[in-house]
């Protein structure tokens, strides 16, 4: 039986780019990591926050099982820092392992000291406010993105990928097949043929061609 685990290490391995030309959803581009080398392959917690308010990821932190990322919801009042070191201790010891978020997140330097897998759309030194409202396990639209509590994110230097959680097997199986077929096509472009020739492109249509 495959297990969350393997799942996730499978993920990981195609990588955003791949799983987003085969069936998953790729986020907006404005989505980033927010220090060189992360990435994270997890199902995800969805959160929605108020303008500029951070109170719902609290809850979220405090509640959201184990091995999950944080998907937040946080463009109304995008420019505050929605998350920082003191968020990012309480997930790790409650085992959640990135987060997500359409907003602003700051303490970018302790967030890679943690080694705490981050996307987002920018830093920001201003804080949130925590009075609510916002909800948390409910759909949400992140990256221009439909995201439901259960989906799986990809997330890498290339980007996040939504892989809703109906599709999985599906967009595994395409994911394999592509990179199969990738690999295929570096044996041959070391052996000399090219990408024309490989992916049957027109040249006729270029001039000087």
């Amino acid at each position: 039986m495959t297990t969350a685990h393997h799942v996730a290490t499978e993920l990981a391995e195609l990588g955003a780019a791949t799983l987003g030309e085969s069936g998953g959803i790729p986020m907006a581009p404005r989505l980033k990591a927010t220090w060189l080398g992360a990435r994270l392959a997890a199902p995800a917690y969805t959160v929605a926050c108020a303008p500029g308010d951070n109170l719902a990821i609290h809850v979220a932190v405090a509640q959201a099982p184990p091995g999950s990322v944080l998907v937040v919801e946080a463009s109304a009042i995008p420019d505050r820092g929605f998350w920082g070191e003191v968020l990012t201790t309480g997930a790790e010891a409650r085992r959640l392992v990135g987060l997500v978020i359409d907003g602003g997140v700051r303490d970018v330097s302790a967030l890679e000291a943690h080694r705490f897998p981050v996307f987002s759309t920018l830093v920001a030194l201003r804080g949130a406010t925590k009075h609510g409202p916002g909800a948390v396990g409910g759909p949400v639209r992140v990256g221009d993105v439909p995201v439901a509590s259960g989906d799986w994110i990809v997330a890498d230097a290339d980007g996040v990928t939504v892989v809703p959680g109906g599709q999985l097997d599906a967009v595994l199986a395409a994911g394999r097949a592509r990179s199969v077929k990738e690999e295929g096509f570096f044996r041959e472009l070391k052996a000399g043929k090219t990408t024309v020739d490989l992916l049957s492109l027109d040249a006729s249509r270029i001039a000087g061609a």
